[in-house]
């Protein structure tokens, strides 16, 4: 697998693809996934800070996922946050998100944080999965629109 930076341009209908899909998965339709221009504008920020946080991943030139990582503050200190994991759903169940995982606490421990934390719906069991087997554990039930659970893996 290659881990490239995104392109806006050039990846543009790709990543809001993947993001919606990624929303479905999570809770069940496309209602309330938001702008897509306001998502557009948030990924060239992140872009612009975090270049090998915001990745498209490809094999044999094809894109089968995304990621999306991002240093930032949370209860009076920094840690890594993971807004997206995202493999195709033919990419899905076959192992590959460890390499993500992986790809991710790389990621985290260049900028010294000794923490990651995501969001997951309860609902989505092979993501909880994937999760709990890399060391994460539940930090708490959330609600905002839809109920998540907020999760946390210290880095060693």
């Amino acid at each position: 697998m290659i881990f490239r930076t995104i392109n806006i341009d050039k990846d543009k209908e790709t990543i809001v693809a993947f993001r919606k899909d990624s929303y479905v998965v999570s809770f069940g339709s496309e209602e309330g996934f938001g702008d897509e221009e306001a998502y557009l504008q948030r990924m060239r920020e992140r872009v612009c800070q975090f270049p090998d946080g915001q990745v498209i991943i490809e094999r044999d030139r094809k894109p089968i996922g995304q990621m999306e990582l991002q240093i930032r503050q949370y209860d009076g200190a920094e840690i890594g946050y993971v807004n997206l994991f995202y493999l195709i759903p033919e990419y899905r169940g076959k192992g590959l998100g460890k390499e993500l995982v992986s790809y991710a606490e790389f990621f985290f421990r260049k900028f010294g944080v000794s923490e990651y934390q995501l969001r997951v719906s309860p609902d989505n069991q092979d993501a909880l999965r994937l999760y709990s087997k890399s060391g994460m554990v539940k930090l708490r039930e959330e609600n905002e629109r839809y109920p998540v659970w907020r999760m946390s893996k210290f880095l060693l």
